[in-house]
């Protein structure tokens, strides 16, 4: 009688797969951009500025018009005077810039969350590429200040604003890496801006990316009659 074959080797075990099974929910990309701001950001970026006071408990204070932002903020090339990075972001990849400034390159992510957004202000803050829709979420102003110290040229953050629907998701983190990176890359020594006392969850928010808050040091500044008044002061 003949021998029995030998039953054949076991099979291979089966490679895991390193991915989420088909059947899982991938959840709600959200595709951002930091990109420079332009004239024809302005209408926007004075609607930011008013939700800002609004948020800050300043609106007392807040005069600004989109025909004096228009006459003040665009005069310089990027980096040398007042410079904005606009916050744009969309639930489908955003499309390429039509043309864009030697002097900065986007700076692109994708988030990924649970649930998508509730944007209730979303028609209010859309811009237009063609047939593709994106939402402006926030924004970050800064300048050229020089530390004598360090005998170096920094930037001062005047405003970081995102709008409330978008708040810590890590979108004031993203805005405000993007003026450090920037700095980094044209040799500057610092970045400076300031924070309301009662901003607890700002104060704590900047401390944990690496700032230092300066608790000693206050704002002095001149405004309004009281520096009007030096127009006839005798020097």
């Amino acid at each position: 009688m003949a021998a029995a074959a030998p039953p054949p080797p076991p099979s291979a075990a089966p490679e895991p797969s390193m991915g989420p099974p088909e059947t899982a929910p991938i959840g709600h990309p959200l595709f951002t951009r930091i990109r420079l701001a332009t004239p024809l950001d302005v209408p926007y970026i004075h609607k930011l500025i008013h939700q800002m006071a609004v948020f800050e408990r300043l609106t007392h204070l807040f005069s600004a018009t989109e025909s004096s932002l228009s006459s003040t903020l665009f005069n310089s090339a990027p980096f040398q005077s007042f410079t904005i990075f606009i916050l744009e972001l969309s639930s489908s990849p955003i499309p390429s810039l039509p043309s864009s400034s030697p002097a900065f390159t986007p700076i692109e992510k994708t988030f990924n969350f649970d649930l998508p957004i509730n944007d209730p202000e979303k028609d209010v803050f859309s811009v237009h590429y063609g047939q593709d829709q994106v939402v402006i979420g926030g924004f970050v102003l800064f300048f050229p200040n020089y530390s004598t110290f360090l005998a170096k040229p920094g930037f001062y953050v005047e405003d970081l604003f995102v709008r409330e629907c978008y708040r810590r998701k890590g979108f004031g983190k993203m805005l405000l890496s993007a003026v450090a990176k920037q700095a980094v890359k044209m040799g500057y020594g610092r970045v400076e801006w300031v924070v309301l006392d009662w901003n607890v969850n700002a104060i704590k928010f900047y401390e944990q990316m690496g700032a230092k808050v300066l608790p000693e040091w206050r704002i002095c500044r001149l405004t309004g009659d009281a520096l009007q008044s030096y127009e006839t002061a005798n020097i």
